[in-house]
């Protein structure tokens, strides 16, 4: 990070994140191991024109911001910035960047991974074994199928649902979309989430959080899916009612990959744990060394665009800002 951020500059990235973010170091910035200590941001305030933030941040508003009235920019390491920045921020002229787009990749290639292991019943196979079962016993799953003419359900043309869509399409799968700003182009049509949901062997969610988009997916939605279907979750647990989808796995009924959890870290005792079904992560979809640097370079290159008075290349609006997941 050596050369563009100076005193002015106050970078609020725990330790760990703030080491796989800027490899190379930071220079002469201010540096903020909790993000989430309000105390030591009010005090590091006066005088900052750029903010660098992480996950955890406190609420921007207005009395942040007094403390801070030479502050100009706000650059996010993350992609969504709806959960500490407020109108107030645009109303005092700062301006908002964030690097979601760097975690694009590696997010849409977990998806993929999953849609692989639930196809091929990976998950089902490794629970066996690890458990013990007989060999004959290990050996049995429901039918498994190929990549190759499979038709694929997106949630959500998001830019990691994009993402995913160019990797499961360059492998042969038949691709649709449900997403009501998405009107559909040629190889990828648009069509209802019913329709989506019933004639999908696998559904992968892409979708933002908003008010209209909370348990999209409930108990009525995922009867929809076929026998044998499987559902791929690495965008917000909001988009799925996690009790319905808990009573569907029990079932047996369909499989489900799952990276995003209503309580998290999950709890050891939750149902998703002992399902042979249910392919687990720990939410760390985006955490790739790769995707991390992408994330450090978009946001010290956007600090250096607005210190030589650029055009910010992901600018944040108060428009966007409402379509934010």
């Amino acid at each position: 990070m050596t050369g563009s951020p100076d005193r002015r500059t106050v970078v609020a990235v725990p330790p760990e994140l703030r080491a796989r973010l800027f490899p190379d170091g930071v220079a002469d910035a201010r540096l903020l191991d909790d993000p989430a200590d309000p105390d030591a941001l009010a005090a590091a305030l006066p005088g900052t024109e750029v903010l660098v933030t992480s996950w955890g941040m406190p609420v921007l508003d207005g009395a942040l911001l007094d403390l801070a009235p030479e502050l100009r920019l706000v650059a996010h390491i993350g992609a969504s910035v709806k959960f500490f920045v407020t109108g107030e921020v645009f109303a005092r002229g700062v301006r908002v960047t964030q690097a979601g787009q760097a975690m694009a990749r590696p997010v849409a290639e977990v998806a993929l991974a999953f849609t692989l292991a639930l196809l091929h019943r990976i998950h089902r196979f490794d629970h066996a074994l690890r458990d013990g079962a007989e060999w004959s016993v290990a050996e049995q799953a429901p039918a498994r199928h190929e990549i190759l003419g499979c038709r694929i359900g997106v949630v959500g043309a998001s830019r990691t649902g994009r993402a995913y869509i160019d990797l499961v399409r360059a492998l042969g799968a038949e691709v649709m979309v449900s997403d009501p700003y998405f009107a559909g182009e040629p190889g990828v049509p648009a069509v209802p989430l019913d329709e989506l949901l019933a004639t999908s062997r696998i559904v992968a969610l892409h979708a933002p959080v908003l008010p209209e988009t909370r348990h999209l997916l409930g108990a009525r939605e995922l009867a929809l899916m076929p026998d044998g279907a499987g559902l791929v979750n690495t965008a917000r647990s909001w988009l799925v009612d996690e009790t319905a989808l808990l009573a569907e796995l029990r079932s047996g009924r369909i499989d489900a990959a799952i990276d995003v959890f209503d309580a998290e870290p999950l709890p050891a005792d939750h149902g998703f744990r002992a399902l042979p079904n249910a392919l687990i992560t720990p939410h760390q979809a985006a955490g790739t060394v790769e995707a991390r640097r992408r994330q450090g370079a978009i946001v010290l290159d956007e600090i250096s665009r607005h210190l030589r008075g650029l055009p910010l290349r992901h600018e944040v609006t108060p428009e966007m800002l409402e379509r934010m997941g």
